[in-house]
This record gives C-alpha cells, sequence and structure tokens, in this order.
C-alpha cells in the first residue's frame, strides 16, 4: 500500500477524493487534513463516508504530511497551493494539486486572471499538465501535477480530435457550457444558496471565467495557433455533472459518421472515454459519480460547423477522479485502478 494525505479533504473535491481511495487497491488515504475540521471524525461530516474511513481530520502540517505520505493530494483554493506545495516538493512528496495554482504556464497570465501574485515561478515549467487523454507521456515519474479544471477537462476533450486532424480551424472555438452547483465548492454563497438556483438557469462571469485562459492554453497546444475561446459558462440547479458543447468551424466537408470515426479513432485507447453513435448526444445523468466522459457530435452542414457535446461529472472527472487517474500513471499503477465502477442508472 502507498500512504497518501488529502489536503483540505472535507470539501467536496477532498470528500470525493476520499470516497474514491477508500476503495483504491493501492493508494491508502492514510492523513485527511484540515484546518477548518481539524478533531473532528470524518463520518461526523460526511455520514456516508462513515462505514468506509474511520479517520480524524487533522492539522495541514508538511512536516507530518512528508513523514507519513508518498503523495499529498491538494483539494484546496488556488493561492493555497502556492504555500504549501514547495515545501511538500522539498521533502520529496509527490503532489498530484487540483487547485489552479501550477496549471497556467505563464505566471502574468495566472496573475492577470487570478488577481494574485504567482509565488512559485521555478515549479511551472516541471508542472505537468494533468489531462491524461490529452498528453499523458510526461506523467509517469512526475513530481508535480496541475490537474484540470472541469470545464477545461470537457472542452479540450471535446475539441482536441477536430483541432489535432486539422478538420477545423483552430484561430476561434466557440463553447457553452453548464455546470452543476457544487462546482462552486462547500462554502456556501449568495450566488449558490438554494433559492438563488432552485428551478433557476442563469450564465455567470460571462467573458471573464478563469478557466477560460486554460482552454486557451490547451487548445492552442493542440491546434499549433494562438486559439482563442468564447467562453460562456452557466449554473443549473443539479448538484453535479457538467455539459460542455463546442462549435468548431470546419476547413472541409464531413460527415457525421465520419466524425464519429475520427473522434473514435483518437479516443480508442482512452479506458474512460465513449464516443457515442452519430445522432446521440450525452447527458450528465450517464457519467454521474464516474471517472467517465461521453461525446456526441454532430455537423452541422449547411453552417460549416461541428458541434462536439462532452459530459462529464464535474467532481469526479473534472477534479478528483481525474487526480487519482493521473496519481496511477505517475505511481506505474494500473490507470484505471480504483476508478473503473459503474455508475447509477438513475
Amino acid at each position: 500500500m502507498i500512504d497518501v494525505a488529502i489536503v483540505g479533504a472535507p470539501g467536496y473535491a477532498g470528500a470525493e477524493l476520499t470516497r474514491l481511495l477508500a476503495a483504491h487497491p493501492t493508494l491508502r488515504p492514510a492523513m485527511l487534513t484540515s484546518a477548518a475540521e481539524a478533531g473532528r471524525r470524518v463520518g461526523d461530516v460526511y455520514p456516508a463516508l462513515a462505514p468506509f474511513v474511520d479517520a480524524v481530520y487533522v492539522e495541514p502540517d508538511p512536516a507530518e504530511i512528508a513523514a507519513r505520505c508518498r503523495v499529498a493530494f491538494l483539494a484546496v483554493p488556488h493561492t493555497a497551493a502556492l504555500e504549501i506545495a514547495p515545501a511538500l516538493l522539498e521533502a520529496h512528496v509527490t503532489v498530484i494539486d487540483a487547485s489552479a495554482d501550477f496549471r497556467l504556464k505563464d505566471p502574468a497570465v495566472y496573475e492577470h486572471w487570478y488577481g494574485v501574485p504567482h509565488t512559485a515561478h521555478d515549479l511551472l515549467a516541471e508542472a505537468v499538465y494533468g489531462l491524461p487523454e490529452f498528453d499523458r507521456t510526461q506523467l509517469p515519474g512526475a513530481r508535480l501535477v496541475a490537474c484540470p479544471g472541469c470545464y477545461p477537462t470537457a472542452t479540450i476533450l471535446a475539441a482536441t480530435p477536430a483541432l489535432e486532424s486539422g478538420i477545423a480551424r483552430g484561430d476561434r472555438v466557440i463553447v457553452d457550457a453548464k455546470s452543476g452547483v457544487s462546482g462552486a465548492g462547500r462554502t456556501p454563497g449568495p450566488g449558490t444558496h438554494f433559492p438563488a438556483v432552485h428551478e433557476s438557469l442563469a450564465p455567470y462571469k460571462v467573458t471573464s471565467h478563469r478557466h477560460t485562459p486554460e482552454i486557451e492554453q490547451g487548445l492552442s497546444l493542440v491546434s499549433g495557433l494562438d486559439t482563442r475561446v468564447v467562453f460562456t459558462p452557466h449554473l443549473v440547479p443539479m448538484t453535479r455533472g457538467l455539459l460542455a458543447t463546442a462549435y468548431l468551424e470546419l476547413n472541409e466537408e464531413i460527415s457525421d459518421a465520419e466524425a464519429v470515426t475520427l473522434y473514435r479513432t483518437r479516443y480508442r485507447d482512452e479506458p474512460f472515454i465513449t464516443v457515442h453513435d452519430a445522432g446521440r448526444m450525452p447527458s450528465t445523468l450517464e457519467v454521474r459519480g464516474s471517472n467517465r466522459a461521453h461525446i456526441g457530435i454532430a455537423v452541422d452542414a449547411r453552417a460549416g460547423v461541428l458541434i462536439v457535446v462532452c459530459a462529464i461529472d464535474n467532481l469526479v472527472k473534472g477534479t478528483a477522479g481525474q487526480a487519482v487517474q493521473c496519481a496511477n500513471l505517475v505511481l506505474d499503477l494500473p490507470e484505471t485502478a480504483g476508478l473503473d465502477l459503474p455508475v447509477p442508472v438513475v
């Protein structure tokens, strides 16, 4: 067994990591840290986890983590990872970071979109972007993995085959995306309070969402161009799930069947991706609670546009499950370990 720590364990991402690692055949959650919940039992905060995790939250002490654990999952807000990751790496702990702090390679871009100084420039070049289906070659043996955001995960998976193959233009991609309220985190706020979201659908942070530069960074690498993304996220009245629709202008005529073949060829060896038959679109329900991404494709021949829809669970493939998938690859474990499970059907 490999002992691991979850820093920020009581948050939604941390709780999902706890759930997944409790059943992992090799990774054992030996330390669950939280400054706010220190001293409380996991089962008191999340009764559903009580039969599986008999642990108490403890203070996040890097020296104690290093003494007890080989790997640390950081399920913390941005800037918090900037403080703890360098100390853990110095102590030879592998860091799987689910925050935004090491995703963007240009610190100036991070500082512009997040409004704070980046205090660990030296680690940006080393950080490996943790979307295995995009590029897994640098993950084995990595010391620091920057797991993608939920919106970038779904969008990059939706657009990559079309841009990579050249069938679609890469200078501009339009993305319309919708996420469940859990994407806002466990701390309540006016915009995520039940009366504010129940029976309501609303866009938010239009033209200013912090995942925009991350999506552009990923798609620019794929297209070889300076890709600009028009990104409109929406909050929908459900707990979990994310649906991203990408609109890509075509360079050539292609049928629905040909587009499906292109995507299936690109993702044929990916254990967590399903490309639906032509004419069938995915739903968030079919991936709920799983590390899966389901993709649907349609060609608007009249407009010359390829429409690709990707459904994921924002807390699993969009956060915690992806972190476990990356850790498996870093540690040379089976990629699907602890993740290849059927999902609830309702």
